[in-house]
């Protein structure tokens, strides 16, 4: 059976140029000219590939992204969007309701299909690993975006087999390690972009938070709290002007039940498991 990929854009002769190139990848295009049509038809046919106006006459395409990332029977859809919105902060904004891939307007055909070959190389990934689903989310080092971002992921964790408490203690590892990755990751600088990625499968919740700066040694964080002297810290804080606390690492320890840094250090996962043997969850605290 052919791939099926949903064009959804208010502009025909567009559409049907985009339609020409996904059909020479082996997809079976279907054209679409509203985004309210487009949510349920993306519901009912569940397409593998959605390439997406903004500038829609009905409802705008981040809109649609957004209700389509957050619902777990249509987020493995990978999204492209194709927009005249060619500025930073509307590409940022695309990628912070869940877009794969943005592409303006006008592109060439090698712009495009580059798109189009990350975008289904994520989703044959995503496949592949059994994984249920996967939404990744940039956003500028703004705590305000962490509020919002926390808010999405409960609309997502509801539907995870996650106990509530259980979803309720990853969005506060989650909180905690955005915030050290802005604050100490990015010293507060606001324009600097953090990835955050959901994955579920059957048996657990991974969520990866990574920023852009050049990583820290975990073994000598002095800004942070540690188990000998949890204290010790504040007054370095207070010196590079961070705000009080510094207990995020500890407190997510003791939250999730695997914890991971990269080498570099500016890329954490956080694991949950949904079930396991006997009916609880792995021992907390994970460290690799």
């Amino acid at each position: 059976m052919a791939q099926t990929a949903l064009i959804v854009d208010d502009e025909q002769d567009i559409a049907n140029v985009i339609a020409q190139i996904v059909r020479s990848r082996g997809f079976e295009p279907r054209i679409l000219h509203e985004g309210k049509a487009a949510l349920q038809w993306a519901r009912d046919h569940l397409p593998d590939l959605l390439l997406l106006d903004l500038m829609l006459p009905d409802v705008d395409g981040y809109s649609v992204c957004r209700q389509l990332k957050l619902d777990r029977v249509t987020n493995q859809i990978a999204i492209v969007m194709v927009t005249g919105l060619g500025r930073p902060e509307d590409r940022v904004h695309g990628l912070e309701v869940g877009a794969n891939e943005y592409v303006t307007k006008p592109f060439s055909f090698d712009q495009l299909s580059s798109a189009l070959d990350r975008a289904i190389e994520w989703r044959e990934n995503l496949l592949q690993s059994g994984a249920h689903g996967e939404v990744n989310f940039e956003m500028r080092s703004d705590t305000k975006l962490l509020v919002e971002l926390n808010q999405m992921l409960s609309s997502i964790l509801l539907h995870s087999g996650l106990s509530e408490m259980d979803a309720s203690r990853l969005i506060m590892a989650v909180r905690e390690m955005g915030t050290n990755a802005m604050e100490w990751g990015h010293r507060k600088q606001a324009d600097m972009l953090i990835t955050v990625t959901y994955r579920i499968d059957p048996k657990k919740v991974e969520i990866i938070v990574r920023d852009t700066g050049p990583g820290f040694d975990r073994s000598n964080l002095p800004h942070a709290a540690s188990p000998e002297d949890p204290a010790a810290h504040m007054e370095l804080r207070n010196a590079l002007g961070l705000r009080p606390g510094g207990f995020g690492i500890l407190m997510t320890r003791g939250l999730v039940d695997e914890m991971y840094y990269n080498q570099k250090g500016n890329e954490v996962r956080l694991v949950k498991y949904v079930t396991a043997s006997g009916g609880e969850a792995n021992s907390p605290g994970s460290d690799g």
